[in-house]
């Protein structure tokens, strides 16, 4: 048999897609290197009418040309160890599509370094988990446009589909565009949960609400502006019971992992001079939470304890709360937007962000009804600067920030740790002023460094001999 399409790498994410592209229709032959994971799943994508191979030779041979491969192995090196392997036995013309978390510097190295060679490489983002890898993702694919085009059948049926049907793939750009909109994407995605988790203990502590109460509240929020798959994941966490009828949620260490995508998203912030202090501040508020031991020696040490807000209507602090999360989250998508911005313009991708902002409705963790918000703001404005220019975006915001400053001031004064929040006040604040402080700072820069500035008054760069 020949088949349309190879997927190297049969861990769980690897196994999901190719029982995905079969059931849409395309003839898949899978490998793995391990001798025992491959006979582990063969049964089961038997099943699924999908083959193993048992060399890589006959799973070579066996593909329709010219040649698409997905790899769906752990990033990093094994990736570069599959890709040595696999190379010798390609010809011009054959695709490798990269389909793990991977850093984008890699992508782009190993795009130049196989194009030499003639063959293709696509670097794509796979957003949705095990779920989306087998009922459909939302995917970042980026590399050689005619790659793309061999494989954009493929890609287009087993994508995630919006309500209105459309595909959630796109081609996003050439070499590491596909894993870099990954990266954002996952940023983002830090500062959602983190604002998220923030809300839930405002709820908890400030509020002295329930489980399920809070339950409650979060379903209603998800019937409006803030419906999207966190929020609902979120009010099922806080309903759920174990056998023994406690919350499960109550019981789990409150420490948070992180793979280090936020991390990587941080740093390319600061790389290119974007402000992203909303995902940095969740990356940070991940770390403070491993100091577990820490953290409880100096709330001994302050006697700390979180006061429970005794003034103002609880419906109205909700509302405010509801509004406050809302424009944070904005605030959110707005840097990140402005980090993919500047990152097309500097690497030459010429990003379509409407049609990132498109494949994001389903599929993915960050999946929310108001990218399609986003969406049209770039179609009436393609070289929007900044979402927050943007008349819908103008419009909440100057709605919505007095419920932001509102719930700001109640998290200072009954001692409400929420640095998320927080942090989207401040960037908004900074944003608006045609003038902040920072004159001052390149003062003190030229008084102790002859660092040199610029005026308001007058062109040129201009040293005073402070002293």
């Amino acid at each position: 048999m020949i088949y349309d399409i190879g997927v190297v790498g049969l861990g769980v994410m690897g196994t999901n897609i190719a029982k995905n592209m079969s059931r849409n229709g395309f003839k898949v032959v899978t490998f793995d290197f391990y001798d025992d994971v491959r006979e582990n799943r063969t049964a089961e994508l038997k099943a699924e009418n999908v083959d193993v191979a048992s060399s890589m030779e006959t799973f070579i041979d066996s593909l329709k040309k010219p040649r698409n491969i997905l790899l769906l192995v752990k990033a990093g090196e094994v990736t570069d160890m599959t890709i040595e392997q696999i190379v010798p036995h390609l010809v011009e013309g054959d695709t490798l599509i990269d389909g793990g978390n991977e850093q984008y510097e890699n992508t782009r190295r190993r795009n130049l370094a196989l194009t030499e060679k003639g063959i293709n490489f696509i670097g794509m983002g796979v957003s949705g988990g095990e779920e989306g890898a087998l009922n459909g993702p939302s995917l970042m694919p980026g590399g050689q446009r005619e790659a793309y085009d061999n494989v954009s059948d493929i890609l287009e049926k087993i994508a995630a589909k919006a309500d209105d049907g459309k595909p959630c793939v796109t081609y996003i750009g050439s070499d590491g565009s596909g894993h870099y909109v990954k990266m954002i994407h996952n940023g983002i995605e830090y500062a959602d949960m983190e604002l998220i988790a923030e809300t839930y203990y405002f709820m908890k502590h400030g509020l002295g609400m329930s489980n399920k109460e809070m339950s409650a509240v979060f379903d209603e929020w998800n019937k409006g502006d803030l419906n999207s798959y966190l929020i609902e994941i979120t009010a099922r966490i806080l309903e759920f019971k174990d056998e023994e009828g406690n919350y499960v949620l109550d019981l789990i260490l409150d420490k948070a992992g992180q793979k280090g995508t936020g991390k990587w998203t941080g740093i390319e912030g600061l790389k290119l001079g974007i402000p992203l202090s909303l995902v940095t501040d969740s990356v940070f508020v991940r770390c403070l939470s491993s100091l577990v031991e820490e953290r409880k020696l100096v709330s001994e040490a302050y006697d700390s304890q979180i006061k429970t807000i005794s003034s103002g209507d609880k419906a109205s602090i909700l509302e405010d709360l509801k509004n406050a999360l809302y424009i944070s989250k904005l605030m959110s998508y707005s840097q990140g937007f402005r980090l993919l911005r500047e990152a097309g313009s500097i690497y030459d991708w010429n990003l379509k962000l409407g049609e990132i902002s498109m494949i994001w409705r389903k599929g993915c963790i960050i999946r929310a009804q108001f990218l399609e918000e986003i969406n049209r703001a770039y179609e009436n404005t393609p070289d929007l600067s900044n979402l927050l220019l943007d008349d819908y975006f103008r419009n909440v915001v100057k709605n919505s920030h007095p419920s932001l400053r509102k719930i700001g001031i109640l998290a200072i004064e009954n001692e409400i740790p929420m640095p998320a929040f927080l942090s989207a006040l401040s960037y908004f604040d900074s944003m608006k002023q045609e003038r902040v402080s920072s004159n001052m700072i390149q003062a003190q820069r030229d008084y102790f460094g002859a660092h040199t500035y610029e005026r308001i008054d007058q062109p040129g760069v201009f040293h005073t001999d402070w002293q």
